[in-house]
């Protein structure tokens, strides 16, 4: 990467590099201003610190989520969005795991724009259920924990036993959706 085309979204590209290739662990401001090749105080003209990458990172992951999910829920409702969300939102993890293991999951303020897309989406998904204020976030508390419990043991090979992995999935899409239909 050329000096000149150093930019704190080109930061963030060397970062998400380095994480996809060796893990949330091997991201040192070091290991970007290498990788860019510049002095690591080059970077302070685009990140502060390394916590203030990591933050730039995990708003740039969660809006890659959000947009996933967002494109898999179009034209769809009701039983068929909440498959097309949890299946796309998997499918991130499954292709990213060291990208979605870097995702800061406490709310902090760079990822409040991206977290609140997503959070949008699942919101208006749930209207096809009856679902709107308290309601529809105790249900998007649910699906997230849900869908990222099993993200993470899956992509950690946490799941030892033989049954096959989308079976168990299916299984709790179908969960999901059940407990959605059930009288409140």
């Amino acid at each position: 990467m050329a000096r000149a085309a150093l930019t704190t979204d080109a930061v963030v590209d060397v970062a998400l590099l380095i994480i996809d290739e060796k893990g949330p662990a091997a991201l040192t401001l070091s290991a970007v201003a290498g990788r860019a090749g510049v002095a690591t105080p080059s970077l302070y003209k685009h990140v502060r610190n390394l916590a203030e990458l990591r933050s730039l990172v995990s708003a740039r992951i969660m809006n890659e989520i959000a947009d996933q999910v967002g494109e898999a829920v179009l034209g769809r409702s009701a039983d068929e969005a909440i498959r097309a969300v949890m299946m796309a939102w998997r499918h991130y993890a499954l292709r990213h795991p060291h990208r979605y293991s870097a995702l800061i999951q406490t709310p902090e303020p760079r990822t409040v724009e991206a977290g609140t897309r997503l959070i949008n989406i699942l919101l208006a998904t749930f209207r096809a259920y009856g679902m709107a204020d308290s309601a529809a976030i105790h249900a998007a508390r649910c699906l997230r924990a849900a869908v990222h419990g099993f993200a993470v043991l899956e992509t950690e090979g946490a799941f030892g036993l033989p049954e096959k992995l989308d079976e168990s999935y299916d299984l709790l899409i179908h969960m999901m959706i059940t407990g959605l239909h059930a009288p409140r």
